[in-house]
């Protein structure tokens, strides 16, 4: 049976791209309103494919933005149900100067797709549904389960998918959920990843005297808002780069001996990062190489600091303000509300004399993480080696996805991130491209993956 869907892939390839080129045409900037009905058209396309090619239920439900669009084919008695989710928006073009081709109108060029979405993510949501279509069409049936949720808000961070996930937990209850938004590792080296870092954020303002004032008057007299914000960044970290933050470290996990292998199949050569970087030498948590501290290990970072005169030359005043911007990647076991309690605490532990602080929470998301040994995650690893006929890599992401978050907590279910991207395609700058090699071997993976994941789980 596998060669059959291989053969019908192979020959339907022409057709393949000039459908992908189509989906691509509809200019799907959730960011921008005058694009609204763009959205919707791709919303209406999807539904309109998806009813194509077989599956059942398929519609387009609303939500207090964007819709999301859903359908299932719930034939594969007594095996595993797949929910499948992606996102139709895209990202502004912006600058449109720097793009060699309309953003909008998708060309080929050096075995690439050139336009906006063609990597992120339209191309990996079309993937799915042609992946689905070829075993339709040669085994008259799918292997498992499917469920699809295709929502049009991602790119501007999913305000309403969480609230629909709650109000539809049953409909969308499935035993894994597959997610291909992500990158592989490089050309010809696919990888899962099954963990992404949390996030939580804030704002720090320490506020001194009622207005700026002139340093010769006041100077040496009243408390300097800059010093005191200076001196409350300074207290965060020791001289090595660990946190110092009472209590942020009590929940985080060593990584463990299994971890450590599958850290060792990753290729990563700090010595070329640090040259690439342009930096006299790396830096950060002693005991852990570069891809441990940015991938496996939590972090407190400055964004941003301002106070006082930007201008050229000098201004001699005392600023009444300073402010800093502050974000943390957290790992799992790690709660982005309790670590901002935790940094609120030290904030005001280590407030100095004369001044007021007031912190503003940001952005919080949740890590998550589901073990590589997982069944769903390995059946996804044999997939890729089948097609790519090399050996996969496991890792860990240091991003974060707070809406991967978001389906574990509601739903309950692991997650696979089996993405076929590569991270030099441009998704969201100009000039969006996506391979399509990976476009081709993307598509036969996952009609492998849905095989194998039946006896699997």
């Amino acid at each position: 049976m596998a060669q059959s869907f291989q053969q019908y892939l192979e020959t339907h390839q022409s057709e393949n791209l000039e459908q992908l080129k189509e989906f691509l045409k509809i200019s799907s900037i959730s960011a921008l309103s005058e694009h609204k009905g763009d959205v919707l058209k791709a919303a209406e396309w999807l539904r309109d494919e998806l009813t194509r090619i077989g599956l059942e239920h398929v519609q387009v439900l609303e939500t207090k933005g964007n819709p999301v669009v859903y359908g299932d084919w719930l034939h594969a008695e007594n095996k595993p149900t797949v929910l499948i989710y992606g996102h139709y928006d895209v990202q502004p073009v912006d600058p449109l100067n720097l793009w060699e081709t309309p953003p909008f109108d998708p060309e080929v060029r050096d075995g690439k797709i050139y336009a906006r979405g063609a990597s992120d993510d339209k191309g990996q949501v079309f993937m799915h549904i042609k992946a689905l279509e070829a075993l339709f069409q040669t085994d008259g049936k799918l292997p498992v389960n499917v469920k699809i949720i295709f929502e049009g808000e991602e790119e501007i961070g999913s305000p309403n998918l969480p609230i629909f996930l709650q109000s539809h937990k049953e409909m969308l209850q499935a035993d894994v959920l597959v997610i291909s938004d992500t990158d592989m590792l490089d050309k010809g080296k696919p990888s899962i990843c099954y963990g992404l870092r949390g996030l939580t954020g804030l704002q720090i303002d320490v506020k001194g005297a009622n207005s700026d004032l002139h340093s010769g008057s006041f100077g040496g007299g009243v408390q300097n808002p800059a010093h005191a914000l200076v001196e409350i960044l300074a207290s965060f970290h020791d001289s090595e780069g660990r946190i110092l933050v009472e209590g942020f470290y009590d929940k985080v996990e060593e990584i463990t001996e299994e971890e450590k292998k599958a850290i060792a199949q990753v290729p990563s050569d700090d010595e070329k990062i640090r040259q690439e970087l342009g930096v006299p030498e790396l830096f950060g948590e002693p005991g852990y190489s570069f891809y441990e501290r940015t991938s496996y290990r939590p972090t407190l970072e400055i964004n941003g600091m301002y106070s006082g005169f930007q201008g050229e030359g000098i201004k001699t005043v005392l600023p009444n303000t300073a402010t800093a911007k502050i974000t943390c990647r957290l790992v799992p076991n790690q709660d982005p509300a309790e670590i901002f309690q935790l940094l609120v605490k030290h904030i005001e532990n280590h407030k100095p004399k004369g001044v007021t602080v007031q912190i503003t929470p940001f952005d919080q998301g949740s890590p998550f993480l589901t073990p590589f040994d997982h069944p769903a995650i390995q059946s996804a690893g044999r997939a890729c080696e089948k097609v790519y006929g090399t050996k996969v890599a496991y890792t860990r992401s240091g991003g974060s996805i707070p809406i991967v978050a978001d389906f574990n907590e509601t739903l309950n279910i692991p997650v696979v991130l089996l993405g076929f991207a590569l991270a030099s395609e441009n998704f969201h700058a100009p000039n969006e491209h996506f391979h399509l090699e990976n476009f081709y071997k993307g598509m036969e993976t996952l009609c492998h993956y849905w095989y194998d994941l039946a006896e699997s789980l």
